[in-house]
């Protein structure tokens, strides 16, 4: 009598398909939501900081009778990561890019860039300005995080607006694309 007591070399076979169709439609969900999350993540720390600009520009109008921007944003909010803006270089292989890890948030402050590198590598900027751009009197606020200049009376012209811009590699085969 013969003992049927295991699994066929075809039954093996199609779990094994079954179980690679279902990976197959899994991981890119995954991924799908952790670069989301992520998105979010930035999205989040990028409301902060436009929150401590205008709380920073709205205390300076009580105290000194001006409205005005500090000269780095993360002066005023714990951000995890943040890296400090003397250490934010460019890399000398790909002058778009910057040398940073996995989760770093820099800030250039001689180019008014925020800069995100998320973990698959790609980097996030947006543009921020404490440079006045009014002519009013009593305001001497800039850019606020990704925005264009508020009350410029054109002033602003030279000023360009980055708000959640992806940075190319000069090696990427579709560039572009949007933070959030």
């Amino acid at each position: 009598m013969k003992n049927s007591k295991g699994f066929t070399l075809i039954e093996l076979i199609m779990v094994t398909i079954i179980l690679g169709v279902l990976a197959a439609v899994a991981v890119p969900r995954f991924m799908g939501a952790v670069s989301n999350s992520e998105a979010a993540a930035e999205a989040a720390t990028i409301a902060a900081l436009r929150t401590a600009v205008e709380n920073y520009a709205t205390q300076k109008f009580l105290d000194e009778g001006r409205y005005s921007y500090p000269p780095n944003p993360f002066d005023y909010i714990e951000v995890d990561g943040f890296m400090g803006g003397n250490d934010v270089t460019t890399n000398s292989m790909d002058n778009d890019r910057y040398n940073m890890d996995d989760g770093d948030w820099g800030f250039v402050q001689w180019n008014g860039t925020i800069v995100h590198q998320r973990n698959d590598d790609n980097q996030y900027v947006w543009s921020y300005s404490s440079s006045d751009f009014t002519d009013l009197d009593g305001d001497d606020r800039g850019a606020n995080v990704g925005l264009a200049p508020e009350n410029s009376n054109g002033n602003g012209d030279g000023h360009t607006v980055k708000n959640g811009d992806r940075l190319t590699m000069s090696n990427d085969v579709n560039g572009g694309g949007s933070g959030f």
